[in-house]
């Protein structure tokens, strides 16, 4: 071998030889690739689920849908059924189908909800009876199967309710989620009775977690179907428990839910086809938007010669971004989104704004052309997934922020989201990942919450797939998958690198580049010199992806979350 070989030129000579499975997953990850099919998660029960599936002659839908279904149990602080998610799925014969499985508010909400002696109460919308909207997932994950899958329901919800009637072994990062959010939990019965033990001390790692309440609730819908969830025993219990703990989701909201198809959202970067999600999901928005902004920068050049450089461009384009997200974005069976976000010549004047030199201030949203005529038709886990046969898929499911409401009803053994907390609760009140909003996402009865949840799929010049991508981690869910599509497209970086790599954020408000521990010091003091305002923390986010590399499926699960990616 060569010497003197960097980590990302050994990367990418691993990833012509088709050997990237062999990479040390402390440094990458689960990385694993396959000619047939692979799946990604963030719990390797979920994967083994999928892989199940797989083997059994099923397709990456089928796959997919059932490792949601079993994150729902193993992962229940960032999704389940009780939430709601986006589905993007890209067929054999090139037809892609969007599933908006978002959550509504219930019929009785209204904009000042949250509201108390007239100031914001934002413990409301994130804790408690008045936290929850209508939950989608299982409405989408049924809608997948029928239209692009090929098994049923009750097969893909086997291994979740497996998981849960047995048990299974919570490990440290279960342990401390649970831990972050105790005093919450223990405040509702239900939530109590599945992660306290006896003598109230909360489950650690290495405990067993058996939820028969939550096995119950899937062998229901398993047998009966959604109707059960949605029209039936479910829907009665929990408008019954809201009806006397001051909530307003009855289950006559539960009835009216549905899930809907959405028109995908289709824009170009650099040659390449990116394929992404409408609203309520400003995902696809501001992903197309900030790739269209760093279209008219040479962006590999600039990395090459100047790092510093490419972040701070980068950096400012999020920026910008999420101006316009702030006041634009909404439900468009609401408001009125305007298409002109993602126009390329709007675009290319956000970019002359960036001044590669130095920060440059953005005081407010932009206007992008015909904003009044031209508009779109009225914490998470992600799963990628692929097969040879031409299907791919990706699927980003939350409950918001870690175990969502924090409340189970009695009985059920479902976490109930608090996806409430991702409208405008009030103009201008940050919600809980410091998110402002306006008008466009104010409270309303039927109303779906805006999103940043991206799940995107990309397509080379032959129309052919080459990248499924997608993150957990509130508006971090956008950067993180910008980053994996620069990092891949404009920096040829494999998909491991480009996924285990140091990653930063900037969502306009707050006004600071966040940066993961552990990045280049010179990057982050450079920044500062530019005139940034810097913040440390942890880590961004999740990441889940599937390359092509070499002619393989390569899938990655974050290293960042002990996931697994496996296939054949």
């Amino acid at each position: 071998m060569q010497q003197g070989l960097d980590i990302r030129q050994l990367l990418r000579l691993l990833a012509t030889m088709g050997v990237m499975a062999i990479l040390p997953s402390m440094a990458f990850g689960h990385t694993a690739s396959a000619e047939h099919f692979m799946l990604a998660t963030v719990h390797p029960i979920a994967t083994d689920a999928g892989v199940e599936v797989f083997r059994a002659g099923g397709n990456a839908v089928d796959a997919a849908v059932t490792a949601a279904l079993t994150l729902g149990v193993v992962d229940a602080g960032n999704s389940g059924i009780g939430g709601g998610c986006l589905i993007l799925i890209r067929t054999p014969g090139g037809k892609f189908t969007a599933i908006d499985g978002r959550e509504t508010a219930p019929a009785k909400a209204h904009r000042d909800m949250f509201l108390h002696d007239g100031k914001p109460n934002p413990m409301a919308s994130q804790t408690g009876p008045l936290a929850s909207g209508v939950p989608g997932a299982l409405a989408a994950y049924k809608l997948a199967l029928e239209r692009c899958g090929t098994i049923k329901l009750s097969r893909a919800l086997e291994p979740g309710r497996k998981a849960a009637a047995d048990g299974f072994e919570i490990n440290a990062a279960y342990a401390a989620a649970i831990k972050s959010v105790e005093n919450h939990l223990a405040e509702f019965p239900g939530s109590q009775a599945v992660f306290f033990h006896a003598d109230g001390k909360p489950l650690a790692a290495g405990d067993r977690m058996v939820q028969p309440d939550l096995a119950r609730t899937y062998a229901q819908v398993a047998e009966h179907g959604t109707d059960w969830f949605y029209r039936g025993e479910f829907a009665k219990q929990v408008g019954d428990w809201m009806a006397t703990h001051g909530g307003l989701l009855t289950a006559e909201d539960f009835a009216a839910y549905e899930a809907k198809l959405r028109e995908p959202l289709r824009t170009t970067y650099r040659g390449y086809q990116i394929v992404g999600f409408p609203p309520p999901s400003s995902g696809g928005i501001h992903v197309a938007q900030v790739l269209n902004i760093l279209e008219n920068f040479d962006l590999r050049a600039i990395e090459k010669k100047d790092q510093l450089a490419a972040t701070h461009i980068t950096a400012e384009a999020f920026k910008l971004a999420f101006a316009d997200r702030a006041f634009w974005l909404g439900d468009a069976d609401f408001v009125r989104v305007p298409r002109g976000l993602i126009d390329k010549k709007y675009a290319g004047e956000l970019a002359a704004k960036i001044d590669p030199r130095r920060v440059t201030e953005v005081p407010s949203h932009g206007t992008p052309p015909n904003f009044a005529q031209d508009v779109f038709e009225r914490h998470t886990t992600h799963i990628a997934a692929a097969d040879a046969a031409g299907n791919w898929v990706a699927i980003t499911a939350t409950i918001n922020t870690t175990f969502g409401s924090k409340v189970i009803v009695p009985g059920t053994g479902i976490m109930l989201n608090d996806e409430m907390d991702d409208f405008s609760i009030f103009p201008g009140m940050p919600n809980a990942f410091g998110l402002v909003g306006a008008e466009a996402n104010s409270v309303g009865p039927g109303k779906r919450p805006l999103s940043s949840m991206s799940p995107t799929i990309v397509l080379d010049a032959k129309d052919q797939p080459v990248l499924t991508v997608g993150a957990a981690g509130g508006p971090r869910i956008i950067t993180q998958t910008l980053l994996a599509i620069i990092r891949t497209l404009d920096y040829q970086q494999p998909i491991a690198e480009a996924v285990a790599g140091h990653r930063f954020h900037h969502q306009w408000r707050p006004n600071c580049v966040m940066y993961e521990k552990g990045m280049d010091d010179k990057i982050v003091e450079g920044l500062r010199t530019l005139g940034h305002n810097v913040e440390q923390i942890e880590a961004v986010g999740r990441t889940q992806a599937i390359a092509v590399e070499a002619g393989k499926l390569v899938g990655v699960a974050d290293p960042r979350a002990g996931g697994k990616a496996s296939g054949d």
